[in-house]
C-alpha cells in the first residue's frame, strides 16, 4: 500500500528513529508521497559510480543521499528540540495546522 500523504514536508527537520542511521538529524530535501519515502540531508549515503558526461560533469564515485521510508523519521520540534508526533488543529481562520504533541508549538504558519 502506498501513502497518499506524509507526516513530514520538505525543509522539515527530522530525526531517524531506526536503521543504520538511527539518531541522526537532518533536513528533508525531498518528499515522495506516492512512494512513502523521504530524502534526508546526510542520511543513508550511497556511492554511485558515474561515467563522465562531457566537460560539464566529471566521472568518478559520487556520494549522495538515497530515499528512506517516511515511517523511520520523526519531526523535531524547534521550540522544545525533541522528536515528536504530530497533532492537527484548526486555527481561528479555519486552516488546519500541524502541532507538536509535547509543547503545543505549531509547525505551519
Amino acid at each position: 500500500m502506498r501513502a497518499k500523504h506524509l507526516h513530514v514536508k520538505k525543509d522539515d527537520t527530522v530525526v531517524v528513529i531506526s536503521g543504520k542511521d538511527k539518531g541522526k538529524q537532518g533536513k528533508v530535501i525531498a518528499a515522495m508521497p506516492g512512494k512513502g519515502r523521504v530524502i534526508v540531508e546526510g542520511v543513508n549515503k550511497v556511492t554511485r559510480h558515474q561515467k563522465p558526461q562531457g566537460t560539464k560533469s566529471p566521472g568518478g564515485r559520487i556520494e549522495r543521499e538515497a530515499p528512506i521510508f517516511a515511517s523511520k523519521v520523526m519531526l523535531v520540534c524547534s521550540k522544545c528540540n525533541k522528536a515528536t508526533r504530530i497533532a492537527h488543529k484548526f486555527v481561528a481562520d479555519g486552516t488546519k495546522v500541524r502541532v507538536c504533541k509535547k509543547c503545543g508549538e505549531t509547525f505551519d504558519s
